[in-house]
């Protein structure tokens, strides 16, 4: 290398590590941060237009499994009235009466309706929210004094524990 591409190489060097005006570094920070709000608000808009076909899709699928579960039900309720008619006709065959047969299906029934009945009954009892409501009894942000769920009021739980153990 000679002396002139020396004084090339340093003078390019000043001027790659020299400071732009006040002015310029203002301005090219600007349209940066323009850029950066103006790709935020594409995506933001991306990402609305896309929630949006997605709740026109669940709203669309749930129209039409609330049509299937319909035609479901009726077939299944009409499929288990023939298993009953069928089992009540097998029964009159092996020797029953009609008045036992159908007594048998009744009964048979009411069992499952029953069984049907307490479990329904148990998970509408899960949407209570209940360790919800706790958790935001002990913070004092939702007190109902009407609802105890276990019968102790203020109590924690360490403490109501060690009460019931005999």
């Amino acid at each position: 290398m000679d002396v002139q591409d020396q004084g090339d190489h340093r003078a390019e060097a000043e001027h790659a590590g020299a400071t732009p005006p006040l002015d310029e570094s203002i301005r090219a920070v600007g349209n940066a941060g323009r850029a950066t709000v103006d790709a935020a608000g594409e995506t933001l808009r991306a990402l609305r237009s896309l929630l949006s076909a997605d709740i026109a899709l669940a709203r669309s699928a749930l129209g039409r499994g609330i049509a299937w579960a319909g035609v479901a039900i009726v077939f299944g309720a009409s499929a288990w009235l023939l298993a009953t008619a069928a089992s009540v006709a097998l029964m009159q065959r092996f020797g029953l009466s009609w008045l036992e047969s159908l007594s048998i299906a009744a009964v048979f029934n009411l069992a499952v309706t029953g069984l049907a009945a307490w479990r329904t009954a148990r998970f509408f009892d899960y949407m209570g929210l209940h360790a919800t409501r706790r958790q935001l009894s002990r913070l004092g942000l939702f007190d109902e004094p009407a609802d105890d769920d276990d019968g102790q009021t203020g109590v924690p739980a360490p403490v109501a524990a060690a009460r019931e153990t005999p």
